[in-house]
């Protein structure tokens, strides 16, 4: 069944307040769960080494969605044995799965970041 058909057939069911595609949308929706997604892709990260690679988020939000993606099974936390202890995370099985369409769409905004730039530009001046 197209996307547009099953999309249409949840908008109308009672369930839809807890259709799937909104609920996983909701979290990766946000500022940095894809981003942290991307970078834990290249391999296990220290929370740190997290935040010095994603530069403009504060530590308190790092935590808030590490341990979000951790609740939804997209990451694994493993604390180390050394002293003092360390912490390392991890994408799961689910999280992995989640590289290719979050590369495709990557890939599309690249393409078409322009595209929306100059549509912005002219919608803000025809409105302005």
């Amino acid at each position: 069944m197209p996307i547009a058909m099953q999309w249409a057939a949840l908008r109308g069911s009672p369930a839809a307040a807890n259709c799937p595609v909104r609920d996983v949308l909701d979290r990766l929706g946000d500022t940095w769960s894809v981003l942290v997604i991307l970078i834990l892709g290249d391999g296990p990260h220290r929370f740190n080494a997290l935040k010095r690679s994603i530069g403009d988020i504060s530590q308190r939000m790092l935590t808030v969605t590490l341990r979000t993606l951790e609740r939804d099974g997209m990451i694994e936390r493993t604390v180390l044995p050394t002293s003092p202890p360390g912490v390392e995370y991890a994408l799961t099985p689910l999280g992995r799965s989640l590289e290719e369409p979050i590369e495709t769409l990557t890939r599309w905004a690249s393409t078409n970041h322009e595209a929306i730039r100059r549509a912005r530009r002219r919608f803000d001046a025809e409105h302005a």
